[in-house]
């Protein structure tokens, strides 16, 4: 392994940072943690000068159904558990317009990984409905936010075909899909994925990548704290670098730290440190340093403010209405104390679209209702023309 200082000096060099070369920088000490916050400030700096971006939010759990069980997840249910739902479109439609009224412009849909492949209940739902899967349901939803509503959709559908994610993409200015990680191994029993068929790293990495050759901005990271190694959250950055430098599709790379709850399977499980934070978000900045990097602020609360140290220049999806349905307990901050924070370490604090600036004119280009939406909702920068 290189060394410390040879690995700031390959990244200062405006070399690419290689894979050993980002694994000594992610191991390094409390002592040397300074250097790397430093380097990927500047990083940040000559990326995005000035400015931290946030998109104002709705949640919409479409289902909580979900056939995967993982360690970490308390939004998932069975039919027959409590809390278990479907939204109907009156619902989707109210919590959407009531969005509106607050100056929200993202309509996220969080939604079970074909729950119909093993609930009979959810099959009757859908068919009830007039849907013959959840995709399906998930698109009309999609359309049905464009047609009646200011707000654009950004689904997290799950895995996908790429007749799947054309037709989203249709209904869908951006989308997301995290990876989580790239460790395919087998998890203990009661860890992160030991029951959770949706989360073998090479099928997430499949959808991304069909993503990319169909030119679509993709939101996807990792997860950290859910039994992986410091080498497996490198390969997991490079992973997506990888991806990115074929296609140029990823518009957003988040690091999110795993939160330990009581009522799941990894409640003993330790979380991740602060520094541990600092220091994958410093790397996955030094690794793409032209890729938006996004942290969620509810989940480092109180000293969310000290992730600017590490390079992010997004907080990702904040809602004044809704709130986390995969992390309840954790709110969202308040978006005045967001932005005070914000300001205080130096940034101007920008509303922007679900899909970011940078993506916006390739929409907009196009005919179309998504193109016309995206086109009414963006300013002349590709920021939100609502900024509140």
């Amino acid at each position: 392994m290189p060394s410390f200082a040879s690995s700031l000096d390959e990244m200062r060099a405006g070399q690419t940072l290689l894979g050993d070369a980002a694994l000594r920088l992610i191991s390094c000490s409390d002592e040397e943690l300074p250097e790397i916050l430093a380097a990927a400030r500047v990083a940040k700096d000559r990326f995005k000068p000035g400015v931290i971006t946030y998109s104002r939010k709705v949640f919409l759990p479409l289902t909580n159904l979900c056939r995967d069980y993982c360690g970490y997840c308390t939004f998932r249910r069975d039919p027959s558990q409590p809390g278990a739902h479907t939204m109907t479109p009156e619902e989707v439609l109210e919590v959407a317009r009531a969005g509106e009224q607050l100056g929200c412009t993202e309509a996220l849909f969080s939604l079970g990984d074909k729950p119909e492949l093993v609930f009979p209940e959810m099959r009757e739902t859908l068919r009830r409905l007039g849907y013959n899967s959840t995709l399906h349901y998930l698109e009309a939803m999609c359309e049905l936010i464009l047609e009646k509503t200011t707000l654009l959709p950004h689904p997290n559908p799950g895995l996908m075909s790429a007749e799947w994610i054309a037709r989203l993409a249709a209904v869908s200015p951006s989308m997301g899909l995290m990876i989580e990680t790239t460790n395919a191994s087998p998890l203990p029993s009661g860890g992160a994925h030991d029951n959770a068929p949706d989360k073998v790293p090479s099928k997430r990495l499949r959808v991304i990548e069909e993503a990319g050759k169909q030119s679509v901005p993709f939101t996807t990271g990792l997860l950290i704290g859910i039994g992986e190694t410091i080498e497996d959250r490198v390969d997991t950055l490079l992973a997506i670098r990888e991806l990115h430098q074929r296609y140029g599709h990823i518009q957003e790379v988040i690091v999110q730290n795993f939160r330990a709850k009581p009522e799941i399977p990894m409640h003993g499980w330790p979380e991740p440190s602060r520094e541990e934070m600092l220091r994958t978000l410093a790397v996955a900045r030094l690794l793409m340093p032209e890729v938006n990097i996004q942290a969620p602020p509810n989940l480092s609360s109180p000293y969310y403010e000290d992730l600017l140290d590490a390079g992010i220049n997004d907080w990702g999806g904040v809602s004044p209405l809704t709130p986390d349905f995969i992390n309840p307990e954790k709110p969202w901050p308040h978006l005045e104390q967001l932005e005070l924070r914000t300001r205080a370490k130096g940034f101007r604090l920008q509303q922007r679209l679900p899909v970011y600036p940078e993506y916006v004119s390739a929409i907009t280009a196009r005919a179309g209702l998504l193109a016309d939406k995206v086109r009414a909702a963006s300013d002349p920068l590709g920021y939100s023309r609502r900024a509140v």
